[in-house]
């Protein structure tokens, strides 16, 4: 080998660096480890949410030593923040966290740009747009355009009624056509996008979270969240979403619609009967409760026409309280029934009762009350244009307090000189007639405190409203950020909480080491001394793929370091061929030293080969692969690039410098010395047999996939999925029959996950719709229905992640929406398809025929289809969860590239066969050069399933399917390489040969 003095010098700075590189990461676990330590000493359990309080501390503490020196190397020192910008990124699956796309509501933009028109085609175009994204892999503003083109008629975009406005007067005219608009719209569309990225920005540097990542999806107004780490997740995902929509409204008193909830029963009561075709029927005791709740809201007035009789009354009977005299609040609702009870005030038929100047009324609840499943409703002075007197644009700087009466949190506001005026003259006037202001937060009314000194000058204010302080400071922080220009609804999300992260760690660490040690065992007995410096390349192959991760700041998660593990058993491939090559030279009689620079010179070709093929379906796995899947495809490509310069360049160096000193290679050992030797097999014989064979095989995996199906998860049909752990062992069968009841869910799905005791439950509840307020009824309802298999625990433990020695209760939640899983699978189809035509164009231009490339690709279909045929097959009996998902997919082109890796090798050797021996026959060729890479495909296919078992037995639950997937595709891929890959290219040489003989 020339140069071997670069090398050295190239390897060893390698090496340190890498070791460099990795050693931020320990400082920073030890800095993270000591925040802790204090945390825990500080604020003992005895501390009401002390979870919380421990972890505001540990965060104050990282944030008051952000730029001390926290690791001094002599020629260097470096701060906490330094040192935790260097180290490496733990994904969610490992660390625990949230994980969001948002998807920033187009529709609404639109609305906003066109002042809120009640134009017909424009609203029924919005409308028709929101059907067509059901199903549609547009954005939706390409499809308003498709709608609106087809409903429009005479009416123009640039019309008064639509975007010829006051706000875009001067960009847009009467006389522009359609498509002069549609541009023009584009351009705010993707500026306001742009805002809410930026906004969500700001509010996450706000938040303090270490190592977030947020990111455009395109252009269809999608934004990617990851926040590993997190543990309040829900404070995380209320920052994400909130608009901080702020408005000052005008209340009225609540007394003042005593009457009008008289009168509005007595309509309601007739329009739900007959909507219903059925009365509700109340027990005694509930009638008898809240006659008396009425009795005190409307006094003695039973005898009035317009009282409340609660008997079968739609919104009297939902009443659970009242509020102060001469207060704001009307009455007081379940929290579960705020939609019912909307939707029952804002019927025409009742807001006709209202009094004339109280006609434009907007009916908005309340902060829910702490420890309470109750909620008020306050009616504000509304007016046509449902604009408020004030709004939050008007606030330049805000900032979190604590109030001089009670040292409560509140959030302090200042409002610039516009903002200042009007706030005078609504303070003013709420003072004059003994009113209150409510401070309105999107769509929700934090607090409604009346005026009793006066007008407030100067534009100074302040909101409160039963804070915590976690809650001051996050209004505080989106206040300063500024309002999103829409609404952002998370149209997928993972939830991972710290308990699960470090057993996926625990896991993934086991089944590293055990993986680990069997190949470095397998290599020594195999090939003796040349194998243990196999090892020491290998072992330096895996400090290298770390330090190159942790420099380049990317994140590694459980299918990262299953995609390391895979690595290291693809990684011996490369020295075996060049051993096995060896092996050959010294069988020819040659001399070690030749035998080893003809071995390694040989095998480079087939090295080089197999590894690009793999490379190209990691490459495309990376581009359409999102979260972790991205994670595995980045530890999949890096493991090749380092596994090629250890076993090239290393290996080689060791050896040599082994053979210099006059020692002596057998490449094996006793035992494994005359393993497939002089073996000759006509595999070209038995190639009938093993069509036969795979076509067997495929047609029961197609006929299964068209009866069976497949066990597709919800990133291809869209849905909720929780992970639950109970203290018991449980039976799925009886909790899916119990959540499909018609009163939790309707229909479910629960499968044990793992452990007997550990359940993944899945729903399609209320798929289509989103918030908070979505996700906590349907957390509310699983909770319910499983609370007599929770062993008391309560709904706030149930559902609380920050625990990182959870026993029993909810573990990881997932969500995604049908549109966004129609693009996943979408999305999945194009990944496999392209690495298909990658590959085959590859070999195409390797080998220069058509028929390897079809030989290779017909390999690959083969392995596909019956990897799909044996999931959907025994998907319903496996006691592991085999979910089509992203991870599968991974798996999928995983196998596509090992099937390929194969392949090639055998391809490369009948080449350079087919050259050395121009008198042979080609079936003589051909079965020679299977024979001679047996040994090869046995041990490498050996090597890594012994890889993929130790990861399915000791891995972590949620890639036990993924790895079956792998397990199976590896036994598939080895035989379709010597039985269909190339008797499928033999094939179609050789009616190409005969051919051009008869012509």
């Amino acid at each position: 080998m020339q140069n071997k003095g670069l090398v050295k010098l190239f390897a060893v700075l390698f090496g340190l660096v890498s070791l460099y590189q990795l050693s931020f990461t320990f400082k920073a676990s030890q800095v993270e480890n000591e925040a802790e330590e204090i945390a825990i000493n500080k604020i003992p359990e005895t501390e009401d949410d002390y979870r919380a309080m421990r972890s505001q501390e540990e965060a104050d503490y990282l944030q008051s030593i952000a730029t001390d020196t926290v690791y001094n190397l002599g020629i260097a020192k470096f701060t906490y923040n330094e040192v935790k910008q260097k180290a490496m990124n733990l994904g969610l699956d490992l660390k625990g966290g949230i994980n969001v796309i948002l998807q920033v509501s187009v529709k609404d933009i639109l609305k906003g740009l066109a002042n809120n028109t009640n134009d017909p085609v424009f609203n029924k175009a919005l409308k028709d747009a929101s059907e067509l994204q059901k199903n549609s892999q547009n954005t939706y503003l390409q499809d308003f355009f498709t709608a609106f083109d087809k409903i429009k008629g005479d009416t123009k975009l640039a019309s008064p009624d639509i975007f010829y406005t006051k706000e875009l007067d001067g960009e847009i005219d009467g006389s522009m056509s359609d498509d002069e608009v549609k541009s023009i719209i584009e351009t705010k569309i993707d500026e306001s996008i742009v805002s809410a990225f930026e906004v969500l920005r700001k509010r996450i540097d706000e938040f303090g979270v270490t190592s977030p990542n947020i990111q455009r999806l395109g252009t269809s107004g999608r934004i990617l969240v990851e926040l590993p780490g997190v543990k309040d997740v829900e404070r995380a995902k209320s920052l994400l979403q909130s608009t901080a929509q702020l408005e000052f409204w005008d209340a009225y008193k609540g007394e003042k619609f005593y009457q009008f909830l008289g009168q509005a029963d007595a309509v309601l009561k007739d329009i739900v009967e007959n909507e219903t075709k059925t009365a509700e029927v109340e027990s005694q005791d509930e009638e008898d409760a809240q006659d008396s709740e009425i009795d005190d809201l409307l006094g003695d007035s039973q005898t009035d026409s317009t009282a409340v009789d609660n008997n079968n009354n739609p919104l009297g009977k939902l009443i659970r309280g009242v509020g102060y005299q001469g207060g704001p609040i009307i009455a007081k609702f379940e929290i579960k029934d705020k939609e019912t009870v909307l939707d029952y005030l804002n019927r025409d038929e009742v807001r006709a009762l209202l009094p004339a100047e109280m006609r434009y009324t907007k009916f908005v609840f309340g902060k829910p009350e702490k420890n309470s499943e109750l909620v008020d409703l306050y009616g504000l002075v509304g007016n046509r244009e449902d604009t408020p007197p004030l709004s939050g644009a008007v606030v330049t700087d805000a900032s979190n307090e604590f109030s001089p009466v009670g040292n409560k949190p509140e959030v302090s506001m200042q409002m610039n000189s516009k903002g200042a005026k009007i706030w005078e003259e609504m303070t003013g006037n709420a003072y004059q007639q003994g009113s209150q202001i409510a401070i309105v937060l999107d769509d929700v009314v934090y607090s409604a405190p009346g005026v009793t000194s006066g007008p407030i000058a100067g534009g100074r204010s302040s909101i409160s409203g039963d804070f915590t302080l976690n809650e001051a400071i996050d209004l505080a922080n989106v206040l300063r950020a500024g309002k999103l220009p829409a609404s952002a609804d998370i149209i997928q999300s993972e939830v991972v909480g710290p308990s699960l992260g470090q057993e996926a760690i625990d896991s993934g660490t086991t089944s590293f080491l055990i993986a680990l040690a069997l190949v470095l065992l397998w290599m020594i007995f195999y090939y003796g001394k040349a194998g243990a410096f196999a090892d020491v390349a290998m072992l330096l192959n895996i400090v290298l793929i770390f330090g190159v991760l942790s420099g380049l700041g990317a994140v590694l998660t459980l299918p990262g370091i299953a995609g390391i593990v895979l690595t290291i058993g693809m990684s011996v491939d490369a020295n075996v061929l060049i051993f096995e090559r060896i092996r050959e030279e010294l069988a020819k009689g040659k001399g070690q030293i030749d035998s080893v620079k003809d071995g390694f010179s040989n095998a480079l070709s087939s090295i080089l080969d197999a590894n690009i093929t793999t490379g190209l379906t990691a490459l495309i796995l990376f581009v359409f692969g999102t979260g972790p899947i991205k994670g595995f495809a980045t530890t999949l490509l890096i493991g090749i690039l380092t596994s090629l310069f250890t076993a090239i360049f290393i290996t080689r160096l060791l050896i040599d410098w082994h053979v210099d000193r006059g020692g002596k290679l057998d490449f094996a050992t006793g035992i494994t010395k005359n393993l497939f030797r002089n073996i000759n097999i006509e595999f070209l014989k038995k190639r009938k047999t093993a069509y036969i064979i795979s076509g067997v095989l495929i047609v029961l995996s197609l006929g299964s996939l068209f009866t069976n199906g497949l066990d597709q998860g919800v990133d291809f049909v869209g849905g909720r999925t929780y992970q639950v752990r109970f203290a018991q062992d449980i039976s799925a069968e009886e909790i899916t029959n119990l959540l499909s009841q018609p009163d939790v869910f309707g229909s479910a799905d629960a499968k044990t996950f793992g452990d007997a005791n550990q359940l993944k439950i899945t729903t399609k509840y209320k798929v289509n719709e989103s918030g908070s307020e979505v996700d906590e009824e349907i957390r509310r309802n699983l909770y319910d229905a499983l609370v007599p298999h929770l062993e008391g625990i309560s709904y706030e433990q149930f559902i609380d992640l920050n625990d990182e020695n959870k026993q029993v209760g909810l573990l990881e939640s997932y969500k995604v929406t049908p549109t966004i899983a129609d693009d996943i699978k979408q999305a999945s189809i194009w990944a496999i398809l392209g690495s298909l035509i990658v590959v085959f164009l590859y070999i195409l231009f390797r080998f220069k025929k058509w028929q390897y490339s079809l030989g290779a690709v017909a390999a690959v279909f083969h392995d596909v289809l019956i990897v799909l045929g044996v999931f959907s097959i025994t998907y319903k009996f496996m006691p592991f969860n085999m979910e089509i998902n992203q991870a599968f997919i991974a798996a999928i082109l995983t196998v596509i590239g090992y099937s390929l890796n194969d392949t090639v090798v055998v391809f490369d050797r009948i080449r350079e066969f087919f050259n050395e021996h121009t008198n042979w026959p080609f079936n003589r060729v051909v079965n020679s050069s299977l024979s001679s890479t047996l040994s090869r495909t046995l041990n490498t296919s050996l090597t890594t399933l012994v890889v993929l078992l130790a990861i399915f037995i000791f891995g972590g639950d949620s890639i036990r399917g993924f790895m079956f997937a792998l397990i199976v595709g590896v036994v598939v891929g080895t035989y379709s390489s010597l039985f269909i890959a190339t008797p499928v290219m033999y094939d179609t040489v050789s009616k190409s040969e005969e051919k051009k003989k008869k012509d």
